[in-house]
């Protein structure tokens, strides 16, 4: 059977903001047992989220925003997200690809971001590379990567 398509949307509205803090709440606060405190951050405040909705429901999203990156501005691509009933039927990939579209449509062509260690070869796979030593955040091992056009 098919997985059915995504469609994904800038969240611009009330709306479109609860799914995405609905979808993080379940990935990130329950799921993988970030605290409240950690997850919900000053930058949400300025960040441009992103939704993916499937058949007409909110199941993914995600989140980016400028950063100064080694002295140059870089858009850093964060809070990706799918709710567990999606994962496997491939929305992992148009969902970063998206996010790196909507950055480059704002005048990017530096893109970072701190990757679960266990998604590094995902991320390497979409054009990222190791960017430096790992560290720990929330419990959670991570890796910086960048990605240059």
């Amino acid at each position: 059977m098919t997985a059915p398509e995504i469609r994904f949307v800038r969240v611009v509205d009330d709306e479109g903001w609860r799914a995405v803090q609905s979808i993080r709440q379940r990935v990130f606060v329950e799921e993988q047992r970030c605290s409240p405190s950690d997850e919900w951050d000053e930058h949400d405040a300025t960040a441009r989220h992103v939704l993916g909705v499937i058949e007409g429901e909110p199941a993914a999203c995600a989140r980016w925003r400028v950063v100064a990156y080694r002295g140059a501005p870089a858009a850093k691509l964060e809070r990706f997200a799918i709710l567990e009933a999606h994962r496997g039927n491939g929305y992992g990939r148009p969902l970063v690809r998206f996010v790196v579209e909507e950055a480059r449509r704002s005048g990017h062509r530096r893109f970072v971001l701190n990757a679960q260690s266990h998604l590094q070869e995902f991320y390497e796979s979409l054009g990222f590379q190791d960017d430096g030593e790992r560290f720990t955040e929330v419990g959670i091992p991570h890796i910086p990567m960048r990605r240059f056009e």
